[in-house]
């Protein structure tokens, strides 16, 4: 069964970047959709943002033209680099592969506050 790994959390000032990293355990990362989403205290997980195997890429509208997600597949490694962070993207950040099938890992604390 596929593991996830995630890190690259951390507290940044409102305006600062932060990009996450998500180690997959299994063979065959390099023909899986990718994902990463975020739950924030009281709410549910929402979907940030997903890539496929060859790169195309969609985003939530909250975070468009802020956030790139991509992926490395020798390295079985999906990334969000994540800009212009607000105080609206705290939240702990997790990876999951197709339809979130997989066991969800620890996650990864982003706080976003001056």
């Amino acid at each position: 069964q596929v593991q996830v790994v995630e890190s690259g959390g951390g507290l940044v000032q409102p305006g600062g970047s932060l990009t996450l990293s998500c180690a997959a355990s299994g063979s065959m990362f390099w023909s899986y959709n990718m994902a990463w989403y975020r739950q924030a205290p009281g709410k549910q997980r929402e979907l940030v943002a997903s890539i496929a195997p060859l790169g195309g890429a969609n985003y939530a509208d909250s975070v468009k033209g802020r956030f790139t997600i991509s992926r490395d597949n020798a390295k079985k490694t999906v990334y969000l680099q994540m800009v212009n962070l607000k105080p609206e993207d705290t939240a702990t950040y997790y990876c999951n592969g197709p339809s979130a099938a997989w066991p969800w890992g620890q996650g990864t604390q982003v706080t976003v506050s001056s």
